[in-house]
C-alpha cells in the first residue's frame, strides 16, 4: 500500500468517524440560527442604539471602577438586569433611558443617537 493510499484511507475513516459522532450527538430540536439572524436584521436599528447605550455604561463603569452590582444599586435594579442592558439587546423606552441617565449621572440618549 502506498503512502497516498494510507492517507486517503485515514481521511475517509476520520470523516466517517466525525459523521458518526455528529449523528449520535445531534439535537432533536430545529436550529434557530436562521430565525435569530432574521430577527437581528429586522431589529438592527434599535439594536445598534442599544449597544451604544451599553458601551456608554461600560465606559462609565470602567472610568469609575464600578462593578455590575454597583451600577445595579445606583439604578435600583437587579445585577441580572444590568447584565441584560450590557448585552446591548434591550429595547429601551424613553423612561428607562431617563432613569439610567438620572441614576448614573451620564448622557446615554446622546450616545444612542450618534451615527458611527
Amino acid at each position: 500500500m502506498h503512502v497516498s493510499e494510507i492517507i486517503i484511507n485515514f481521511a475517509v475513516y476520520m470523516k466517517s468517524k466525525a459523521v458518526r459522532f455528529l449523528e449520535a450527538n445531534q439535537s432533536g430540536e430545529r436550529s434557530t440560527f436562521v430565525d435569530d439572524a432574521k430577527w437581528r436584521q429586522e431589529n438592527a436599528s434599535w439594536l445598534r442604539r442599544s449597544r451604544r447605550v451599553a458601551y456608554a455604561i461600560m465606559d462609565y463603569m470602567q472610568a469609575g471602577g464600578l462593578s455590575r452590582n454597583d451600577v445595579a444599586e445606583k439604578l435600583g435594579v437587579s445585577p441580572q438586569y444590568v447584565s441584560k442592558i450590557l448585552s446591548g439587546k434591550v429595547n429601551f423606552s424613553f423612561k428607562t433611558i431617563s432613569e439610567i441617565e438620572e441614576g448614573l449621572g451620564i448622557e446615554v440618549f446622546q450616545a444612542a443617537a450618534m451615527e458611527v
